[in-house]
């Protein structure tokens, strides 16, 4: 439960986000690099970039043929912000895109509250601005849970957590739909964070699938 809504499965989840917006591609800058300078070895020679970016191809694409709503150039785009020497096996791929839901998380929590403080939106988007400023920030705290449960070895709580956040954006831009001839004023972020956390999801469980022992 998030916000006080219940989490759906991931069929319906899908399936809803599908049908409730249409998700372009767009460039992330991660600032949240810490996590790859301490855990993964820093090499450069051309042999590492060459196997990191055919990981990050060989992933995205593994990623979105089994997803209905992932587009293979988001994919591609988000996880090539993060220098290529950075990426060295799966685990480390699972990290960048937790870590970039983290970062459009805490970035969307900035923009609901200068959006509450503006003074542009009527009654009822301030009540949805709420619900969603509380939904982003459960989720920025469930990101960091997750990263936290999969440093640990446990791909399982990482993967509930990591569909919670994935939830958060959903329940965000429903709330909007209530009020018919609304329109959400933060469908790009729920966006982002749905499809980042989407392939969060999706790298946890090949990691996952690649280490049976990784998924108590």
């Amino acid at each position: 439960r998030i916000g006080g809504r219940h989490i759906q499965g991931r069929t319906s989840r899908e399936r809803k986000g599908k049908e409730m917006w249409h998700c372009s591609v767009f460039s992330i800058s991660s600032c949240f690099l810490f996590l790859f300078f301490f855990l993964i070895p820093h090499q450069n020679s051309s042999s590492t970039n060459a196997l990191s970016v055919d990981l990050i191809n060989t992933t995205c694409k593994q990623c979105t043929d089994k997803s209905t709503i992932l587009s293979y150039d988001f994919c591609l785009t988000s996880l090539q912000a993060i220098p290529i020497s950075h990426v060295l096996n799966l685990q480390g791929l699972a990290l960048i895109a937790m870590e970039l839901a983290v970062e459009n998380a805490t970035n969307t929590v900035s923009i609901i509250e200068k959006m509450l403080s503006s003074g542009a939106f009527d009654p009822f988007d301030m009540e949805c601005l709420k619900d969603c400023l509380e939904l982003y920030t459960d989720a920025v705290a469930m990101l960091l849970n997750s990263i936290e449960a999969f440093l640990s070895k446990h791909c399982d709580t990482a993967n509930v957590l990591v569909s919670a956040a994935m939830e958060a954006a959903t329940t965000c831009e429903e709330g909007f739909m209530e009020e018919e001839g609304e329109a959400s004023p933060l469908t790009k972020e729920n966006c982002n964070l749905f499809e980042l956390s989407d392939v969060a999801l999706c790298i946890i469980n090949l990691v996952s699938s690649h280490s049976p022992s990784l998924s108590s």
